[in-house]
């Protein structure tokens, strides 16, 4: 527990970052599962708002430093990948 002032704020603002850290990553996953799970189907243009939208959230949460740039950007290239492969007329 935090003994002065500036340890107690210290540790109010670090919980703080921690959940909203947390709530970004989380929206992250759910951004990439919405575009595998709409892989299935055949509705090319949901497809592609999905892959866009997760592409943007990504390089969002990226900036906000939930996730280091360098692994979003990973993320980004592997799911192009997996979806050029899937689905080569999407692009």
């Amino acid at each position: 527990m935090a003994n002065t002032r500036s340890s107690y704020k210290r540790a109010k603002q670090s919980t703080k970052k921690h959940l909203r850290n947390q709530m970004n990553r989380k929206k992250a996953k759910t951004s990439v599962r919405k575009v595998l799970s709409t892989v299935e189907t055949n509705d090319l243009s949901q497809l592609k708002t999905a892959y866009q939208n997760a592409v943007k959230v990504l390089h969002q949460v990226a900036s906000k430093g939930a996730i280091p740039k360098k692994r979003a950007s990973r993320k980004i290239s592997r799911l192009t990948l997996f979806l050029k492969k899937q689905k080569p007329d999407l692009f």
